[in-house]
């Protein structure tokens, strides 16, 4: 089994912070352009919670994976959720003026800037990828990527819920599960399971660990969509009721979408059974999912 070579985890806490700092340094590593176009894409991975590439570290330490060699598919996925979120503040998708409580790149500079920083950051993550330390698991890192962040994952779930703001009839609970399984669940489940595919072990567990959490962190914006604070959360709040958009939150109300955060979180806890005492910094992750105030 996997698991017997994985190093002793950490408290969830200490090991998130790690993370977060071990990808900052990766970054300043990456990017030493003092180029406007650098500065952007430095600016743009700044300030998140690194919970994907915290997500890729711990699935590596689960597999036995040297930590030098996670790294750089840590700072890939930061890297593509970074892009996608600068595209999505754009006044053409979302049009916000605030992310991770600071100015949108857009309005820290322009929405030109803010385009081609976006592509810069998603060819930056595919050639991390490409690094000849991933050795035989490269190629379907970089394949699994591409399909979770493309035309049949998060790209995917972008378009539908672009297409859902105009749409005459609020989407069904079945359809808005549809759109956030590809808008917010391709890019956690790719997270999650890199580990055991550059390792080449069974990525079975860390799939549905990743399949419950994805939906449980997207129910948990909708709920903080609710009852959050701008200044806490880091972006706009409200925004979807005052659009007329279907959620979690207005399809099942609010107690039922807390309920059903919960019924996720004890899905993804139970999927890590196979790895014992070595995936409770994992678990910790689930219940910290469910439990943020941003």
């Amino acid at each position: 089994m996997a698991a017997t070579t994985a190093v002793k985890p950490r408290p969830f806490a200490e090991a998130l912070t790690r993370t977060q700092n071990l990808i900052a340094t990766r970054v300043d590593a990456v990017l030493v352009g003092e180029d406007t176009l650098s500065d952007a894409m430095r600016y743009a991975l700044t300030g998140g919670k690194g919970l994907r590439g915290f997500l890729v570290l711990e699935s590596a330490r689960l597999h036995g994976v040297d930590e030098d060699v996670a790294l750089d598919a840590a700072l890939a996925i930061e890297c593509i959720h970074a892009y996608s979120l600068v595209h999505d503040d754009l006044p053409c998708m979302d049009d916000d003026d605030l992310r991770r409580g600071m100015p949108t790149v857009h309005r820290q500079w322009d929405e030109g800037l803010a385009v081609l920083a976006g592509d810069a950051l998603q060819t930056l993550a595919f050639e991390l990828l490409s690094d000849a330390k991933f050795g035989s698991g490269a190629l379907g890192l970089i394949r699994m990527l591409a399909q979770a962040a493309g035309k049949d994952g998060m790209v995917s779930g972008q378009m539908l819920d672009v297409a859902a703001e105009t749409s005459p009839e609020p989407l069904t609970l079945q359809q808005i599960t549809r759109l956030q399984n590809r808008k917010t669940g391709c890019l956690i489940s790719w997270s999650a399971m890199a580990g055991a595919v550059i390792s080449g072990a069974d990525t079975t567990p860390l799939r549905h660990y990743a399949d419950a959490l994805g939906l449980a962190f997207q129910i948990a914006d909708d709920i903080l969509d609710v009852e959050g604070d701008a200044e806490t959360v880091g972006k706009r709040v409200r925004k979807d009721a005052e659009a007329g958009k279907a959620t979690f939150v207005s399809l099942l109300g609010l107690d039922a979408a807390k309920a059903r955060a919960v019924e996720l979180c004890d899905q993804a806890c139970a999927a890590l059974d196979v790895y014992g005492d070595h995936g409770e910094t994992l678990r910790d992750a689930a219940r910290f999912v469910i439990s943020r105030d941003s």
